[in-house]
């Protein structure tokens, strides 16, 4: 009875570090999104088009359209969008379009979220590797 008493402790034990290393890593990855500045785009050297991006931090990931006519963004439809609690980051397609620019406020409690949507949407533009 007491070595299957240790064995269980072990495991729970390894599944807790798991968790706490995992835990530690993801938060790593999310701190770096953050803290990677979103470079301007050139709307005057894009065609009209609509264009494919993603962009994924895990647990977030995003998949957009971005419409251009005349230079100018004119529809971003976000085709999935896993968020957790960041749901609220879609708002964030809105200021794009009214300023033209990747160049916006971040949407206040869903930073990480509104940082991938601006990746999505800077990958889709540029047509860089994500």
């Amino acid at each position: 009875m007491k070595g299957i008493l240790k064995i269980i402790i072990l495991i729970v034990l390894v599944i807790a570090l798991f968790i706490a290393g995992f835990s530690v890593y993801t938060q790593s990855k999310l701190n770096k999104l953050v803290q990677m500045p979103i470079p301007k785009v050139a709307l005057d050297t894009i065609d009209d088009g609509v264009y494919e991006g993603d962009y994924s931090v895990f647990p977030i990931t995003v998949k957009l359209n971005v419409t251009v006519k005349s230079h100018k963004i004119t529809e971003i439809l976000i085709l999935k969008h896993i968020n957790g609690q960041g749901g609220k980051a879609v708002a964030i397609a809105d200021q794009v379009i009214e300023r033209q620019s990747l160049q916006v406020d971040i949407i206040s409690g869903a930073t990480y979220s509104s940082k991938v949507i601006l990746r999505a949407l800077e990958n889709a533009l540029t047509g860089e590797a994500k």
